[in-house]
């Protein structure tokens, strides 16, 4: 009666990864449970999400070929295109929210474009913008409900809000991920999306794990270039900065519980080391304390089965 953090299921937003090279479906071997899907999935999978009440899907695409500019990633048939339009058919009330990055569709994994100069590489920002930009104005052609830019790369979101208004787009929000820190608990993600890079690292546009007011800064000028929701990512390493987020904005808030959050807790069950289902709403709990107002879980399906159980 006097418990002061709830969790509720449509809080919840479940990640789907939708691949050209599958004609079914195929399990990531490091986040068991995990599929990547193929378009002609996606409506049995679609129809289940939105009968257990999740409010929405994020997804990503795993296109069949890659190149230097990405081009599959604002394609008129791309891989995510087909995917939206496949979703709002079978489930029409879902909200899709759309991961706009390049590190899927560049054939060298990173998240924008690259140039090589004396034996060493840099990502050309500006360059890298336009490409976010006709992404994002693509995948809200194809339906989308919310783009949420992930590369962070600088000026993304007001160019973006622009492209978006300028196309008439102008009632599709975009969800930044505001403070994404270059993370070691992402590495089974980059199986699932097949996006790891082919030299090099993120370090140079994602954030520094050690760095919380430099992340403040980063929302605030997300905020200010027009971003509507916000995403702080990964989870449990971050809830200060969660919290901090939360309580200087006030702006719709999510978290991302990462691969490597959920692989980890997965092999702990597996040499019965933890509980399963207490662990996991205990990690949910604790988001939703730190200021959380969604969830991107993998584990949303099994806490929508847990939060009905419960009732």
């Amino acid at each position: 009666m006097v418990q002061e953090t709830r969790l509720d299921v449509h809080q919840l937003i479940y990640p789907v990864f939708v691949s050209e090279k599958v004609s079914d479906r195929c399990d990531i071997t490091s986040m068991p449970g995990i599929a990547q899907l193929s378009v002609s999935a996606l409506n049995a999978e679609a129809k289940s999400i939105a009968e257990l009440g999740i409010s929405a899907v994020l997804l990503f695409g795993i296109p069949e070929q890659k190149d230097e500019h990405a081009s599959q990633a604002y394609a008129e048939n791309g891989i995510v295109q087909r995917a939206i339009c496949a979703i709002k058919e079978a489930a029409p009330d879902l909200i899709v929210i759309t991961d706009v990055c390049l590190c899927e569709y560049m054939s060298h994994g990173h998240c924008g474009v690259v140039a090589a100069e004396g034996g060493h590489y840099h990502v050309l920002n500006d360059e890298s913008v336009e490409l976010l930009v006709k992404t994002a104005v693509s995948h809200a052609g194809a339906g989308a409900d919310i783009v949420a830019p992930s590369d962070m790369m600088d000026g993304r979101i007001g160019a973006i809000r622009s492209g978006l208004d300028s196309h008439g787009f102008t009632n599709v929000p975009v969800m930044s991920y505001a403070a994404k820190f270059s993370s070691a608990f992402y590495g089974p993600f980059r199986e699932a999306a097949e996006s790891a890079p082919q030299f090099g690292d993120r370090r140079t546009y994602q954030m520094d794990p050690a760095n919380a007011l430099e992340a403040l800064r980063e929302v605030a000028l997300d905020v200010e270039e027009g971003a509507e929701l916000l995403i702080v990512k990964p989870g449990l390493p971050y809830l200060d900065v969660l919290w901090r987020v939360k309580e200087r904005f006030e702006l719709p808030t999510a978290v991302y519980s990462v691969s490597g959050e959920y692989a980890m807790v997965k092999s702990a069950v597996k040499m019965g080391w933890l509980d399963e289902k207490r662990a996991v709403i205990e990690m949910m709990t604790g988001f939703r304390r730190a200021g959380a107002d969604m969830l991107i879980t993998y584990w949303a399906k099994d806490l929508a089965h847990w939060l009905t159980e419960r009732g």
